[in-house]
């Protein structure tokens, strides 16, 4: 998009990863059972949707999913259950089988449908692989000097992000004393300030913020590394 309007660095890029507030309240986007609404959850309507996904995969590659980005212990009782329940078209539909297939009671804290809908969200819109071509498109297009911010909201973005930032700040492991010394990279970004979590005041304002994690960091003058790696 920046180089369609003739530019090739900028001085910041903020990087707000995941749902948004307001897709989330919309229920006919699909992305949360608060309200019923067709399983689509896709960010792009070109995409297949959480639908397409959850009728056609088979049990092993929806139990994958599950445990994989929803980090959900009981990832496989679940997937035989969507399997069973098949054809799937709402979000109400879904989170019962989930809260069934887990054993949930009313009185419980947290839903269990929470993870899988996070878990199924994330593989239909390509989110972790969207967040690292960013972060590498960031270190790419910042100038000297330029800040990169990116906030997210659960472990597995945050841990790609993490990775990043010390991989580029040469925040990595000395390696092994049984292989040789290789030659380190130029340092891409300057070592990334603490974790800011949100303070009260603003959970008071806000409490979706309870779960967010901003981290930042400084370019430096070094190039652009020829291959990004991270998480």
């Amino acid at each position: 998009a920046l180089a369609q309007q003739g530019i090739d660095q900028v001085q910041g890029i903020v990087l707000d990863i995941g749902v948004s507030s307001m897709q989330l309240d919309q229920a006919e986007r699909g992305f949360s059972f608060a309200g019923d609404g067709p399983l689509d959850m896709r960010m792009d309507p070109d995409l297949p949707s959480a639908a397409d996904f959850l009728n056609a995969a088979d049990e092993t590659e929806i139990a994958d999913v599950i445990y994989q980005y929803g980090e959900e212990r009981q990832s496989r009782r679940i997937a035989r259950a969507i399997v069973s329940a098949r054809p799937l078209s709402t979000t109400g539909e879904l989170a019962r089988i989930v809260r069934k297939a887990t054993g949930h009671k009313p009185h419980d804290k947290k839903d269990p449908a929470t993870r899988t809908f996070q878990a199924i969200r994330i593989h239909v819109n390509g989110e972790l692989d969207q967040l690292r071509e960013a972060l590498g498109a960031a270190e790419r297009l910042l100038a000297p000097g330029g800040r990169l911010v990116v906030v997210a909201f659960h472990s597995l973005e945050d841990r790609i992000v993490k990775r990043f930032l010390r991989e580029a700040s040469g925040q990595v492991g000395g390696g092994s004393r049984h292989l040789p010394l290789t030659e380190q990279p130029p340092t891409t970004f300057s070592r990334p300030a603490k974790a800011v979590r949100a303070g009260e005041a603003e959970l008071a304002r806000n409490p979706r913020a309870r779960s967010a994690i901003l981290r930042a960091a400084t370019r430096t003058q070094a190039p652009a590394r020829k291959e990004v790696i991270h998480g």
